[in-house]
């Protein structure tokens, strides 16, 4: 019975990620407008800013502020962009490269 259990788990678990691989395609017929907001000081030295994002959620995208965190070593931040496609535009998420 625990065996079971456990496959169910990482059957659960594998689906997920599945869903979740699958989940930057939403589509918008036009692109949205970045707010504008005051980026705040850094709290430490040698912080690096992340920019803000836009998450798909309820049906439409959402602008997440940027942040500030540690820069990783011998690693560069790819910043997020729209990307025209023939369904119209989706969000390319930032990622350290």
């Amino acid at each position: 019975m625990k065996t079971l259990g456990k496959l169910g788990f990482m059957a659960a678990i594998a689906g997920s990620l599945f869903l979740s691989s699958c989940a930057s395609d939403y589509y918008v017929a036009d692109q949205p407008v970045e707010p504008v907001y005051t980026r705040p000081a850094a709290p430490y030295a040698g912080a690096y800013w992340v920019p803000g994002e836009w998450v798909y959620r309820r049906n439409r995208y959402v602008y997440v502020n940027g942040y500030y965190t540690r820069a990783r070593a011998n690693r560069v931040y790819v910043q997020g962009n729209w990307a025209r496609t023939n369904r119209g535009y989706t969000w390319r998420g930032g990622h350290w490269r």
